[in-house]
């Protein structure tokens, strides 16, 4: 049985709700629920821009961002949707914000007219172990004072899986947009309408999610998006079980090579060795730098 509801972390369908032009105001809404504005007031209009960050050389990568837009004072903001756990996706966070830094800049241009970029990532996995808390916000501060010296650069991270409220206990806007991209495939009408309250724009969202709005087209694109995203989590996983499978072993053969360098420095029979480690002869001989001769016996 098909839900009412799609998946708001289908690449498709996040990009409906946050990306087009009709929906400017749910997007404004959104950053604006889930970013803590210190010194500036909330966003009041978005701009889009090009999602496609080319490279300043051929050498160099083209990146493609989910959503790139600007406020009305020029500060950047990317909004990246990151389902499958990759490797390095906080240092990719870094390697994004500083091409759209970069991107401001204009021949001629002053420095002084840099704005500041703002990188927000919705995580359907957990980015760091270490952190209880399902929302962490990253700038760059001074190691003695902590003071916020350089404003450019800000990260805020939402690690879906830490999110554990129910739909009773939601007590802010972060929270209740963490429930929905957690929740809303499996959510009914009655849930719904308890989750948005009176907020017409979160009504709004789960109204791109309705499957009945979308046609046939659309519903294709999303179900092709599903296939993709559901092919390169199961390469992910294969990736890291490879990894840690030769993890594993190469440290167990470390350990084999540990316990056959402590029996040559005691002078053991290289025949000994063999039988402890399960190394070959010819391995133990490459480990003999640093023995000399006369330290090894040989049959």
């Amino acid at each position: 049985m098909f839900s009412k509801y799609l998946d708001p972390k289908n690449d498709v369908a996040f990009r409906k709700i946050f990306g087009t032009e009709k929906n400017k105001d749910i997007l404004i809404h959104f950053l604006n629920d889930m970013i803590t504005f210190k010194e500036r007031a909330p966003i009041v209009s978005v701009s889009f821009l090009k999602t496609v960050q080319d490279p300043e050389t051929a050498a160099k990568k083209t990146s493609i961002v989910d959503i790139l837009c600007k406020d009305e004072k020029g500060n950047h903001y990317i909004v990246e949707m990151q389902v499958a756990k990759e490797k390095g996706f906080e240092k990719r966070a870094q390697y994004y914000a500083s091409k759209a830094y970069i991107s401001q800049a204009s021949a001629g241009g002053a420095y002084h007219d840099l704005r500041e970029v703002i990188f927000l990532a919705i995580a359907d996995f957990v980015m760091f172990p270490q952190k209880p808390a399902y929302k962490s916000d990253h700038v760059i501060l001074d190691k003695e004072s902590h003071e916020n010296d350089l404003k450019d650069f800000s990260f805020t991270f939402i690690e879906l899986p830490k999110f554990n409220k129910d739909i009773n206990h939601l007590s802010n806007m972060t929270e209740k947009w963490a429930y929905f991209f957690k929740h809303a495939e499996s959510t009914s009408l009655d849930d719904m309408l308890k989750h948005i309250g009176k907020d017409e724009i979160m009504e709004r969202a789960y109204k791109e999610l309705d499957r009945l709005s979308w046609n046939d087209a659309e519903l294709l694109t999303y179900e092709q998006a599903e296939k993709y995203e559901g092919a390169y989590r199961a390469s992910m996983a294969q990736k890291f079980d490879e990894g840690f499978n030769k993890g594993a072993i190469e440290g167990k053969i470390q350990e084999k090579i540990n316990t056959a360098r402590g029996m040559l420095s005691k002078k053991f029979d290289i025949s000994a060795i063999v039988d402890v480690t399960g190394l070959s002869e010819s391995e133990i001989n490459t480990l003999t730098t640093g023995f000399s001769s006369t330290n090894l016996s040989h049959d």
